[in-house]
């Protein structure tokens, strides 16, 4: 899930020029500790780098050299150095990576909009009992993959009788795709289902419609948004203009669906928030650097003006989406309706590296803040109206890994930092020091505030929802026919402080 500044296509030599720098510094370094320092001293003098930095880097440099010469079988350079700049980089936050030139290609393709493939968004797992498995994170609608009943959350174990374990993820997708029209078998595990699943697949070519619109009840526009690509803007304003079209005597209501959208670009978010936004300031970002930190305002052009919106959210509708809804929530000009949102509220920057050749960085610069000045990194979004549901046979709703759950998430307290529960459990004697009262009353204060948090949107009693209906948009429809109630609940929300 990610967000994306748009800004990548526009950056300025001075920029490239630095992030080949970087690149030269990791090959001078991996020559050797001697020529590591020489090239430090000539290419970064300028950098503000410090003698211990370099020091450091001499040792990585060394390090290499020992692992090239003396480990127990030949390994691969490539290999090595690649695994260096990940751990580099996975260190700094969940987001932040190098793509090889292959994937700086396949991000491209699906950026644009049109790419080959089964229509699945997979990743690779890295922890728990699915780690090394290829992890779906959602099929695209009206692929093969959506089409076959592939889920998000999905573990494929197997392609094609291969086994995915020690496979790379390169790898996995390069079995997957194939000619058009051709067959491929996945096997694959899911979550609170016993038995493993099989699934029959005919590759196809994908071009992804980033826009699924209809009519609801004769003048409700339904549409869902299922990414952030260089389409949606003008994908999304078509949509509505159709619908427009079709009611006569105007539309009564819209629903934006943005539920399990894992974002995309920034400047499309900014966009879709301007269609439904009479001016005014969409978001803003803040980085370490002047040039990272914007304010995003709109122009006066709104779309469908006066017509009542509710949008859709639920725990897959993350970073892009996340703007969106806290744009439309915060300027009261929707009312939000499902469960907490992801909570990615940072923007990453992608910087290819030589013109591409080397692939690219992806890298966090800025977060992102909603209108009212509030950061949702980690947070997520509480909806206005809290509506989690289960299914015949569910006990609780389903439960998503959010933003806050990710190794080395922005702004969440480390493990080391959580109080011991065998501690918790140990009788309290009562505050003996300073130090003891103060943390004592900001674990005090944090809980109650958890409190107050799980009363208005974790502990809501569910609604148990047939599998042949979608719960959430009945709910939303019935809101937008009944204007009383719809205006009462907008009016509501305009006094919640944020």
């Amino acid at each position: 899930m990610t967000i994306e500044s748009h800004r990548s296509a526009r950056l300025s030599p001075k920029r490239f020029k630095g992030a080949g720098s970087v690149s030269a510094l990791a090959a001078a370094a991996l020559a050797g500790s001697a020529v590591t320092a020489a090239f430090l001293t000539a290419g970064f003098a300028r950098t503000g780098f410090n003698a211990e930095t370099f020091r450091q880097l001499d040792l990585f440099g060394e390090i290499f050299e020992q692992v090239h010469e003396n480990y127990v079988s030949d390994p691969d350079d490539k290999v090595l150095i690649e695994g260096a700049i990940n751990g580099m980089l996975t260190n700094l936050d969940p987001h932040s990576s190098y793509m090889p030139p292959e994937d700086f290609d396949r991000m491209q393709e699906q950026t644009r909009g049109t790419f080959a493939g089964l229509g699945i968004q997979v990743s690779l797992e890295t922890q728990g009992a699915g780690k090394g498995l290829v992890k779906v994170i959602s099929p695209i609608d009206d692929t093969p993959a959506a089409r076959a009943g592939i889920e998000p959350g999905d573990l494929v174990y197997e392609i094609d009788g291969e086994s995915v374990f020690g496979m790379t993820l390169d790898d996995a997708i390069g079995l997957m795709k194939g000619t058009r029209g051709t067959s491929v078998q996945l096997k694959v595990i899911r979550e609170d289902v016993g038995e493993p699943l099989e699934f029959d697949l005919v590759r196809d070519i994908i071009t992804v419609n980033p826009v699924v619109s209809r009519m609801e009840e004769g003048d409700i526009g339904y549409v869902r948004l299922t990414g952030f690509t260089a389409q949606t803007d003008r994908k999304m304003r078509e949509a509505i203009t159709q619908l427009e079209s079709e009611a006569p005597n105007g539309l009564k209501g819209i629903v934006l669906d943005l539920r399990n959208n894992p974002g995309g670009l920034l400047d499309q978010a900014v966009a879709v928030s301007d269609a439904f936004l009479e001016g005014g300031e969409i978001v803003s970002t803040r980085g370490r650097r002047t040039k990272d930190s914007m304010r995003e305002v709109g122009e006066q052009d709104q779309m469908v003006k006066n017509v009542p919106i509710v949008v859709l959210v639920n725990g897959g509708s993350a970073s892009a989406s996340e703007i969106v809804a806290g744009a439309l929530q915060d300027r009261n000009r929707a009312l939000l309706l499902g469960t907490k949102t992801f909570g990615k509220g940072s923007v990453q920057t992608v910087l290819p590296l030589q013109n591409g050749l080397n692939g690219a960085l992806r890298l966090t610069t800025a977060r992102y803040y909603t209108p009212s000045g509030r950061s949702i990194q980690a947070q997520g979004i509480v909806p206005d109206i809290v509506m989690p549901i289960t299914r015949p046979g569910q006990d609780t709703p389903d439960q998503r890994r959010r933003e806050a759950d990710l190794r080395g998430a922005l702004d969440v307290t480390t493990d080391e930092a959580k109080p011991d529960p065998e501690v918790e459990k140990a009788p309290s004697t009562g505050p003996t020091t300073s130090q003891q009262i103060l943390l004592d009353g900001q674990k005090d204060l944090k809980a109650k505030e958890q409190a107050e948090e799980n009363a208005t949107a974790l502990f809501v009693e569910p609604t148990e929802c047939p599998l042949e209906e979608d719960c959430q948009l009945n709910r939303a429809k019935e809101l937008l026919m009944d204007r009383q109630t719809y205006g009462q609940l907008l009016s509501d929300a305009r006094l919640i402080e944020r």
